[in-house]
Formats: C-alpha cells, sequence, structure tokens
C-alpha cells in the first residue's frame, strides 16, 4: 500500500512552506515517526515525520521549492520489505533490528581511533558523564546529517536525553564550523587580489523572513513615533522589592513585565493599535496577547503570551522566562507564535540607542524599547542626571491616525514614570 507524506497545518495564517532539507532518499526504507524533511515558514522550522514505516518511492519537490499545506511531498510503499542491511547485524540473534542499525555509526567512530581508551573518552563526554560509548546511539536522521557533513560523532557534545546526541547538537556544530571543508565547497569564498568577499546562499527561512518584511514595508503605511521615559521610578521599585519579590514567586522582577502592563493599558485607552486589517474591515480585538521579540540561536522569533492582561506580574515574569527558554532549547512549538494582537522588541540589550521596529504582520504596531543610559534632565527647574530610556512607536498610519500613536505612547511614558498609575488606572 501506498501512504503519502502531506504538509502538515502550519498554524494560524501560514498556508505555505519551504522544503528547507530533505533528511531521506527515494529507496530509503524508513520506520514510521522518522523525520524525512524539514520545512521553513516565516516563523519556525517544522519537521515532517514519516506516517508509516517502508520505503520511500517518491519525493515530489526539490528543496527551496514551496508547498501548500496538504500537499503530497512524498510516498512510502509500507508492503515493500525492509532490507537485510537496514539494522541487522549477521553476529546478533535479538529481533530488535533498529538498536542493532543504532550501534553501527558507534562501532565505525570507535575503529576510527587509535586509541580504544580514547575513543572511549570523547564518546563519553560527547553523550555525557557516566555513559558508556557502547550504549551510544544515533537516530536515522542525526545519521544522515552526520553522514552528510562528514562530521566525527565523538566531537559532537549531546544535549537529548542520557546525553544523545540530537538534530540541533549536530545543527550547532555544523554552524559552529565544524562540518569539513568538503562541506563547504559550495560557498567557498571568491577570492582575488583587489576584493575578498564570500557568497553564501541564503537560507530559505531567511529568504521567507526577507519577502514578509519587504510586503511590510510595501503593503503598509508605516510611520514611526518617539519619546522617552524617565526609568527612575521603576528601577527604584526594583530595587526595593526584587529580594522579596525572587522570595515569594521565585523569578526576577524585570523590565519587560512593567512595559506589557503599560502597554496593556495603553491599548485599552487605544483599541486601534490592538486592531488590525482584513481587506476592507477593521477588526479591533477586546484581548491582549503580547509578542515579545527574542533574539535565538536560529534569528529572531515573536513567542506570544496569550491574554496578558489576565495576568500579574509574577505570573507575566514566569511567561515570558518560559518563552525564553524555549526559544534557546529549540522547543518553540507553532501555538507559541500564533495569535499575536500587539509586539515589544527590546533592541536596548544590545545596546541599541534607537531605532524604527518593523511591523509583525498583521499587526498594526509594535512598541520599541531601548538601553538605559544616564542623561541630564530638566526637573523642577533643575538639571539632575536620571536614567533615560528613548521608546518608539511603529505605526500602521491606515488604521492609527497620528494623534493615537503619539497618545498611546505617552500613556506608556507616563505609566512607566508613575507604575501607581497602572494598578490605580488613572
Amino acid at each position: 500500500m501506498t501512504v503519502s507524506v502531506e504538509v502538515p497545518t502550519l498554524g494560524e495564517s501560514v498556508t505555505e512552506a519551504i522544503i528547507a532539507r530533505w533528511l531521506v532518499d527515494e529507496g530509503d526504507y524508513i520506520s514510521a515517526d522518522d523525520i524525512i524533511a524539514e520545512l521553513d515558514t516565516d516563523k519556525i522550522s517544522v519537521d515532517v515525520p514519516a506516517p508509516a514505516s517502508g520505503v520511500v518511492t517518491s519525493l515530489k519537490y526539490d528543496i527551496d521549492d514551496d508547498v501548500a499545506v496538504g500537499e503530497v511531498i512524498a510516498e512510502i510503499d509500507t508492503d515493500a520489505e525492509k532490507p537485510e542491511d537496514h539494522g541487522d547485524d549477521s553476529d546478533d540473534d535479538s529481533d530488535d533490528a533498529d538498536e542493532a542499525a543504532d550501534e553501527q555509526p558507534a562501532a565505525a567512530a570507535e575503529a576510527d581511533e587509535p586509541e580504544p581508551a580514547e575513543a572511549t573518552e570523547e564518546t563519553t563526554e560527547a553523550k555525557g558523564p557516566g555513559v558508556d560509548a557502547d550504549e551510544w546511539e544515533l537516530s536515522p536522521a542525526v545519521k544522515r546529517l552526520i553522514d552528510q557533513h562528514g562530521l566525527d560523532p565523538a566531537a559532537i557534545e549531546g544535549t537529548g536525553p542520557d546525553g544523545r546526541i540530537t538534530k540541533g547538537d549536530v545543527l550547532d556544530h555544523v554552524n559552529r564550523g565544524g562540518s569539513t571543508p568538503t562541506q563547504r565547497e559550495s560557498v567557498e569564498p571568491e577570492v582575488s587580489t583587489e576584493q575578498r568577499e564570500e557568497r553564501v546562499k541564503m537560507s530559505s527561512l531567511r529568504k521567507t523572513v526577507a519577502d514578509r518584511l519587504s510586503n511590510v514595508q510595501n503593503d503598509t503605511a508605516m510611520l514611526t513615533t518617539f519619546n522617552e521615559a524617565d526609568m527612575s521610578a521603576v528601577m527604584e521599585l526594583r530595587k526595593k522589592y526584587q529580594d522579596q519579590f525572587v522570595d515569594e514567586y521565585d523569578t526576577k522582577l524585570g523590565f519587560m513585565s512593567f512595559f506589557i502592563k503599560a502597554s496593556i493599558d495603553a491599548l485599552k485607552r487605544y483599541p486601534a493599535v490592538n486592531a488590525e486589517i482584513d481587506d476592507d474591515t477593521i477588526v479591533y480585538k477586546n484581548y491582549y496577547n503580547v509578542g515579545v521579540a527574542v533574539g535565538g540561536p536560529n534569528g529572531l522569533v515573536v513567542p506570544v503570551i496569550d491574554n496578558a492582561d489576565q495576568l500579574s506580574f509574577a505570573d507575566t515574569e514566569v511567561a515570558i522566562q518560559d518563552k525564553v527558554d524555549k526559544v534557546f532549547d529549540k522547543s518553540l512549538s507553532l501555538d507559541d507564535l500564533q495569535g499575536g494582537t500587539f509586539t515589544i522588541s527590546n533592541g536596548g540589550v544590545y545596546g541599541s540607542m534607537m531605532s524604527t521596529p518593523i511591523l509583525n504582520p498583521p499587526q498594526s504596531a509594535i512598541l520599541g524599547m531601548h538601553n538605559i543610559v544616564e542623561r541630564p534632565v530638566a526637573v523642577d527647574g533643575e538639571v539632575e542626571i536620571r536614567p533615560i530610556m528613548y521608546l518608539a512607536l511603529s505605526y500602521d498610519h491606515r488604521i492609527i491616525d497620528g494623534k493615537e500613536a503619539v497618545s498611546f505612547l505617552k500613556r506608556i511614558k507616563e505609566c512607566i514614570e508613575n507604575p501607581e498609575r497602572m494598578l490605580l488606572e488613572v
């Protein structure tokens, strides 16, 4: 029987993806749930598992091809017999063929080492303390990546359960320069005596993001307005209650929770900033799902804190940390990235003094935070040194008037400079 492999549901408003990588070839035997392909969307990378065991009879698309949700991208013959060399060990009478197959790469790695003792030590280190080299297992997808890049498994640090090497570990190793020179022939620098340059093909995900950002510039009337906020009150509040807050909630009180709360206060007063355009209709949203831009190992992503208006400061901080951890653990799901109504980007963590953040479609506004710098300001007729942060609000002028945008940002400034306003709603 032939089983079709279809593009899975990719999440809200995502209908297309790009074939980023095939992890199998036609003729390969695969087991159910083995990852056969990676898809890139403008939001996240998605693994496509095999729905059944069998032989891959057809790969219908090439790398970088566009595919739509529900399209058939491969076919598997479930009646095909498993090849004799697929996971079988002539010296082992065990019925667990997959376990035998996984042990083969380890044996090959040990054979390449001049001294078995050193090989054992390196292999154990790659898996983590207390794991013997002969217990080392590689999944088929991991083995294919290692073979593709010509890597030594013993040199890759494993972060999976019991120290096993995961696909992410292999890709991280390659990104850090762990691939062999033969694997980089396609992007070898073109060197001349007058100019040195290196041409590296843009990743599928980067191309998709680039297209989306270009569309924002072309399809919206984006403007940016600026203001500044004296951070003295917030910093004093954090300093005064930080220890008690940590003891009570086991999490630190950061700046982001203040800006999320201030933004929600302002969004309730100026609902157009929380709305979006759908064809010729304005959709006003009476819920507040705040996206927080996070720079992770695979680039910028915007996980969403759902119903942020219903969370306390402590709950907000816990939610933020949970999303950040998922970014760096590479465990974000599509659900973590969907449904945002407003976004906050903190370029200040990288030292940015001022920027014009770009809209995160289909949202109509985004708040940009920047670094805090002590500057001289006039206070009651006298010059004082205060910690000042520049704020920027980029907005779609088709739906948000200038007066609304300026007033919105002014309200955030008022809430940050007088945090009690957020509690009293005045």
